[in-house]
């Protein structure tokens, strides 16, 4: 039997840093811990530079999983940063900050480091051939298309996320203008299955069901239907603000942006002519999981760096 090591993964997204302490041997993640914040680190993406009260939210929820990740004994830890850090011209002054402030060194991926942790968490999570699945992964900042042929990985990595479409003001054209020149060479990809992780993916699914309380059991799994994202996406629009904030399933926090992320949803799954999505809780978190273990399985190729 192989020996499991307890490591720590955190995530620095656009929207959201999220933190998951796992058992991880012989391509197996066991959670122990996860823990999510809002922290909006991408606000106002669309000039290029963090924000100083962004990173002050974010580094003071870093701090807060330090501290987790030393009351768990975690010797084996690993800190990514996605679309908005890397995007930003003061990206450098943000890992300095973090590894001042918290001792946490961040690796700042790029668009198919992105991409592949994210089909390696996928991969261990959910049942499923790796030449038979794409993954897409809606983020605040991007969406990551990935998927493999003969073990050769292909992807795609879009700056179309749920931050930074509702900051742009962008609507369902413009969002289908940004996406259908990658959708459509998309169409000989002979995989039956399409996986979404993230977010807005996940919010959907809870969504779907009216969860009062977020179970991830009844997430995990849950096989979205096309039909089901058009109507929360009609409903999401007939909403007030107020109103939209009190949705079963969905954080208040996420209520501004879910409107572009669920159409960004839709427009993948109609571009591709999916007619259902399998929403997955494993995602970046459990593939950096994997890599900081050391137990990254052949059949999903090596991010450099990682």
């Amino acid at each position: 039997m192989n020996s499991m090591d307890k490591v720590g993964a955190i995530d620095i997204g656009t929207n959201s840093t999220r933190l998951l302490v796992a058992m991880v041997g012989g391509g197996r993640v066991e959670t122990l811990r996860r823990l999510m914040q809002i922290t909006r680190l991408g606000q106002g993406i669309g000039n290029g530079c963090l924000l100083p009260e962004a990173v002050d939210r974010t580094v003071r929820v870093l701090r807060e999983y330090r501290s987790v990740l030393d009351h768990e004994g975690v010797d084996l830890a690993v800190v990514a940063a996605t679309s908005a850090v890397r995007d930003a011209v003061n990206r450098e002054q943000f890992v300095q900050t973090v590894r001042a402030e918290t001792g946490l060194e961040v690796t700042v991926l790029n668009g198919e480091e992105e991409a592949v942790l994210g089909f390696r968490g996928v991969l261990a999570g959910l049942t499923l051939a790796p030449d038979d699945t794409i993954v897409v992964d809606v983020g605040g900042g991007s969406t990551e298309l990935v998927w493999t042929d003969e073990k050769e990985p292909h992807f795609y990595s879009l700056d179309v996320g749920a931050v930074r479409m509702t900051e742009e003001n962008a609507d369902d054209r413009r969002i289908r203008a940004l996406l259908m020149p990658v959708l459509g060479k998309l169409e000989c990809v002979q995989a039956s299955s399409l996986v979404g992780v993230g977010g807005t993916v996940t919010s959907l699914a809870a969504m779907a069901q009216r969860m009062v309380s977020y179970n991830p059991e009844l997430v995990h799994g849950y096989r979205l239907s096309y039909d089901t994202v058009s109507r929360l996406l009609a409903e999401i629009r007939s909403k007030t603000p107020d109103e939209l904030r009190q949705t079963p399933g969905l954080q208040p926090e996420r209520a501004d942006i879910i409107e572009a992320g669920v159409s960004i949803v839709a427009t993948v799954m109609d571009g591709l002519g999916r007619g259902h999505l399998i929403v997955s809780e494993t995602d970046i978190l459990y593939g950096l999981a994997l890599t900081v273990a050391g137990d990254v399985e052949r059949k999903t190729p090596p991010v450099d760096g990682l």
